[in-house]
């Protein structure tokens, strides 16, 4: 198993020189490589592979004075992103899509290097932790949460902080030293866990189905409604950014000045965004043995002309992508179930009803069972979800227990740093 554990740098000036330096010289050696790889393919009619491209490094340095100041394992790495986007674009081909060419890299589309196996290391230097990079130096890195205490293959200490994870069960592979549209500086580590993920339970006993909606993000077969995130002032203040950059120069101080402040908005929307979708499907993982939700057409819904806007905001996509690995992570079963009819169909008796998008109550006229339109469809989802399993249906049928919808959690609640929202929420409402 293999996670990322992301840093912000706090370099100085002359850091911030150096690390630009050696990402543009990474840009034009993956531009010198593309050429590269068109003109062997003009010459023999195939392809190079990796290994012909990257025994070129040696010869390159003997005239290319640039390459011998980067390290060598990070210019190793600019050859294989090379062909991992050749891969990419394969996988693309093989679905059906049409795709291009690589094109060679701007400035502005190439903004990070990768250290993969050596040549990196956290070290404590003048009271402060420092990621040392090799012909880079030590950059101060805030660590604002643990990194498992793992040490390299070559033996070197690779972080000084306590962990819950041994260090025999983790390594760390590789750092990846990339300058975000703002102008910060990030680090991000890829640890490998020598272990297997947690078995799954046969039988699981506590199982959720989810709805994801606009109003409400998710509302559970348990009763929880969380509110969706309101990121209007965020909106409003991006707006009013982009529009004093339409009013500069193109090219001029100002408007690059202007740039990272409309950067900037974009950042604190993402993060704010990611962090809510981070702690919701956390709860979820680790609160439940079974969670099931609808496998949902994200790209064909936003290019879709109405509410594409909210659908995009929302992140549906993301969030099933982090619940999904965090299920694996925690040993709970993931089922994405077809999402059509779920809510039409009656959770009570399998009925399909056709209501408008405004109708947010369900109403069986078979069997006159009513609940809101969000939990109806959320026990259609988990009842999907368990025959996919095949453990069969819960024992509890929602005609007991999808009654009045409880007060929704709020999602700046939610969000709120080790916020307990939830799980006071499901406690309070399993003493009632």
């Amino acid at each position: 198993m293999y996670y990322a554990y992301k840093y912000r740098l706090k370099p100085s000036d002359a850091h911030r020189g150096e690390l630009d330096r050696h990402r543009d010289i990474c840009r034009q050696l993956y531009n010198h490589t593309l050429y590269r790889l068109n003109e062997y393919q003009d010459e023999h009619g195939e392809l190079p592979s990796m290994t012909t491209l990257r025994s070129e490094l040696p010869d390159l340095k003997k005239w290319w004075d640039g390459l011998s100041d980067v390290y060598s394992k990070v210019l190793q790495t600019v050859v294989e992103r090379l062909f991992d986007n050749l891969k990419g674009l394969s996988k693309l081909k093989e679905n059906g899509y049409g795709v291009g060419q690589l094109k060679w890299k701007p400035p502005r589309e190439f903004r990070s290097f990768t250290y993969s196996q050596s040549g990196f290391k956290l070290d404590k230097k003048g009271g402060q932790t420092v990621l040392s990079l090799s012909k880079l130096g030590d950059i101060p890195i805030r660590l604002h949460r643990a990194i498992p205490d793992v040490h390299k293959s070559d033996g070197s200490c690779a972080a000084h902080q306590k962990s819950p994870i041994s260090e025999d069960d983790a390594t760390l592979k590789q750092v990846t030293v990339k300058k975000e549209p703002t102008g910060e500086w990030f680090a991000t580590f890829g640890v490998k866990m020598d272990r297997e993920p947690p078995e799954l339970p046969e039988n699981p006993e506590k199982c959720v189905g989810i709805d994801v909606g606009i109003l409400k993000y998710a509302h559970d077969t348990d009763g929880t409604a969380v509110g969706s995130l309101d990121l209007s002032n965020e909106r409003d203040r991006l707006e009013r950014e982009q529009r004093n950059l339409s009013r500069k120069q193109h090219g001029s101080n100002n408007y690059e000045k202007q740039q990272r402040q409309v950067a900037e908005c974009h950042a604190d929307l993402r993060r704010k965004r990611r962090d809510f979708l981070h702690k919701l499907s956390n709860y979820y993982a680790r609160e439940y043995d079974l969670v099931a939700v609808e496998d949902l057409n994200v790209k064909g819904m936003i290019e879709s002309p109405s509410n594409s806007r909210n659908t995009a905001s929302a992140a549906w996509r993301t969030f099933l992508s982090l619940l999904e690995y965090k299920c694996e992570r925690e040993g709970t079963h993931f089922v994405a179930v077809n999402p059509r009819g779920t809510t039409k169909e009656c959770a009570s008796c399998g009925v399909s009803t056709e209501k408008p998008l405004w109708v947010r109550e369900h109403s069986c006229p078979a069997c006159g069972f009513e609940a809101d339109r969000d939990a109806n469809a959320a026990w259609n989802i988990l009842s999907r979800g368990l025959e996919d399993v095949g453990v069969g249906y819960s024992e509890s049928m929602p005609v007991e227990t999808a009654l009045p919808v409880d007060t929704p959690v709020s999602a700046k609640r939610v969000v709120e740093a080790g916020s307990p929202t939830l799980k006071e929420r499901t406690a309070s409402a399993v003493s009632e």
